[in-house]
């Protein structure tokens, strides 16, 4: 079993089952019982998101640096007690349970699911890669 890294709203692939949105916000403009059937996904858990601050320092990214200060920040957020339970939960998930965690960014090199994917693995958890 392990966890999929993947982009809210695109097609779920071949097994995937519970999708698990990583983000600050619901997806704009489409109603919440619509939320699975559009492949964003199944549960919430923002306690995981980049912070608004934090998503404005990506937001006005455009060199490497920039982009090293947006990971930094996150980094320094999931320390708080309540995202380290949270990846712990993830991680200790990831054994018995195949699901997937993700967010909008289309450039996941860009995106915080790509230092999630980081963190996760840290903690022990199954990824597929």
């Amino acid at each position: 079993m392990a966890i999929r890294v993947v982009r809210l709203g695109t097609p779920r692939a071949a097994g995937e089952k519970l999708r698990v949105g990583t983000v600050r916000r619901p997806p704009r403009g489409v109603p919440k019982d619509q939320f699975a059937k559009r492949d964003f996904y199944d549960v919430w858990l923002p306690t995981v998101a980049p912070s608004q601050e934090t998503m404005d320092i990506a937001h006005g990214a455009t060199t490497p640096a920039h982009w090293a200060s947006f990971f930094r920040h996150y980094r320094a957020e999931m320390k708080r007690p309540d995202a380290q339970h949270a990846i712990a939960l993830l991680a200790a998930m990831s054994h018995p349970v195949d699901f997937s965690v993700g967010c909008y960014c289309e450039v996941e090199e860009h995106c915080h699911r790509h230092a999630l994917k980081e963190l996760l693995r840290d903690a022990g958890a199954e990824i597929v890669e």
